[in-house]
């Protein structure tokens, strides 16, 4: 069992900024401070509008006052990526409320099953989501409905929270796979928005583009509360699609990616030979995903740094940053402080001011062992205290002969190919009811295409058959199929594994 500090991140950033390093007991300290130090200076750009710190403070005054909330009250925000959802959030937040962040693709029926489930006292949802609060406003007479464009007369006062009250929840799909509400603290938010910060040269008075979903924690936490607490600017692209637009007009110098965005950038980064994330990019904050060397690598050609990083829901996003990705381009970093952890059979057990207080209304056993969250992540790590993520507990393969099976593992191999963009090792079946490992690959054809080679699929096999061998006997895949579409993905860009044989 070991105790993590944040010693280990000083060496990265200067001392200007590690003297601005502050610890909150909640958001409202939080927010009060960074809109005394930054009153004037644009905290969000939304649909061809900008507000200062003053002004977005203003308008969360305001509506909590429309809110006229009690301490602890359950408030639901069904608001798309946009002003209006960094205006509710924050008045929930430093209202004393817990804000319940509903994913803006929520059918009514589900809507109206949170409402429930969740305790809600209030539901505030932008107009155009109107419909999706139908079965809510018909069957849940208790739960107020309120247009998140509503206004008030004067404004309501922030409560100072402690750092154990409760202050958001998220969705979460934890370690049984089955999508649960995990309830952060306020004090579990505040470090996770700080663990932000660590690894970087510079962090204060950055521009930050948002294109994750601010109803995933990695986009809420990293992307939106980082973004506030130094200072920054967050312009907010509303439609994924507009991205590369966006980005040459703000000009981001930090973006927070999954991987599937990244590589996709860097595609056409090299289709149309020259950085579609601008030139005034400095840092990529990638995660949710493994992340790969390669994807390190070719930016640094391009003078961006991809930092990569592991958390989850559960931890208020952040458990581990990488800022060694030249010598540790594998790890997913150091541990962020404030946390305890110990490795179970390989598997990371953590405790911490970042743990949620709990599952919402679901049973935890499975979850907790004396205190401790169990990850489900199978990890190793280095003489250095860096992390490494060696497999998921629960997509480990058992062979018919004993042998038990990382995919992860197996993969990382395949995936160490500078042709090969993501892979899939799983268990098949054969017709005579054989079990064997097969692998399946999807190939960057940029990288195929600057090979000039006569035929790339058999390039490719003959690449992939020799990494096969080089793998232990029980390790070995017995098939391998080049895919020419992409996996499945969640929303989050995880692939999507398939389901185990019987």
């Amino acid at each position: 069992m070991s105790m993590t500090t944040a010693q280990g991140f000083r060496k990265y950033t200067t001392d200007e900024v590690w003297a601005k390093l502050r610890s909150y007991d909640c958001v409202t300290q939080m927010w009060q401070s960074v809109v005394r130090e930054f009153p004037e200076s644009i905290a969000i750009a939304d649909d061809g509008k900008e507000y200062s710190f003053a002004q977005l403070d203003a308008d969360a005054a305001a509506f909590r006052a429309v809110l006229k909330l009690e301490k602890g009250a359950k408030v639901g925000i069904l608001c798309a990526n946009s002003y209006d959802f960094v205006k509710a959030f924050l008045a929930v937040t430093t209202a004393g409320g817990v804000a319940v962040v509903l994913p803006a693709q929520l059918d009514a029926g589900t809507v109206f099953g949170c409402c429930m489930k969740f305790g809600l006292s209030k539901l505030v949802y932008q107009p155009q989501l109107a419909e999706k609060t139908a079965v809510a406003a018909a069957q849940a007479k208790h739960v107020e409905l309120i247009d998140v464009t509503t206004t008030a007369q004067g404004t309501a006062p922030a409560v100072v929270c402690g750092a154990d009250d409760p202050c958001v929840i998220m969705f979460t799909g934890g370690t049984t796979g089955r999508s649960k509400g995990a309830l952060l603290s306020n004090g579990a938010v505040m470090q996770g928005t700080l663990n932000g910060c660590y690894g970087y040269p510079e962090v204060f008075g950055q521009r930050y583009l948002l294109v994750l979903p601010l109803s995933h924690v990695f986009g809420l936490i990293r992307n939106l509360m980082t973004s506030l607490y130094t200072g920054s600017t967050l312009f907010i692209c509303r439609n994924n699609k507009d991205m590369f637009r966006d980005i040459a007009v703000f000009k981001p110098t930090i973006l927070v990616l999954v991987p599937a965005l990244a590589e996709m950038a860097l595609t056409l980064s090299k289709k149309f030979k020259r950085n579609m994330l601008g030139e005034e990019l400095k840092y990529i904050i990638c995660g949710a995903a493994p992340v790969p060397p390669y994807l390190l690598e070719e930016y640094r050609k391009l003078g961006v740094t991809v930092f990569p990083g592991y958390g989850l829901t559960e931890s208020a996003n952040l458990v581990s940053g990488n800022p060694e990705t030249i010598t540790k381009p594998d790890s997913v970093g150091l541990l962020y402080p404030n946390q305890e952890y110990k490795l179970v059979d390989g598997e990371l057990w953590l405790k911490g001011k970042n743990m949620m207080l709990g599952y919402v209304g679901e049973d935890e056993l499975q979850a907790y062992e004396d205190g401790w969250f169990k990850t489900g992540d199978l990890v190793r790590i280095d003489e250095d205290g860096f992390l490494y993520i060696t497999g998921r507990i629960k997509e480990i393969i058992i062979l018919p002969n004993g042998e038990n099976v990382s995919p992860a593992v197996v993969e990382a191999n395949f995936n160490a190919l500078p042709f090969i963009q993501d892979s899939q090792v799983f268990e098949d079946v054969s017709e005579s009811g054989t079990h064997f490992l097969a692998l399946e690959v999807v190939p960057r054809m940029t990288e195929l295409a600057a090979m000039n080679l006569e035929d790339p699929n058999a390039y490719i096999m003959a690449e992939l058959e020799r990494v096969n061998k080089t793998l232990l006997p029980y390790e070995r895949v017995s098939r391998i199929v080049i895919r020419d579409t992409d996996f499945e993905r969640t929303p989050s860009m995880k692939i999507v594994r398939y389901k185990k044989c019987n």
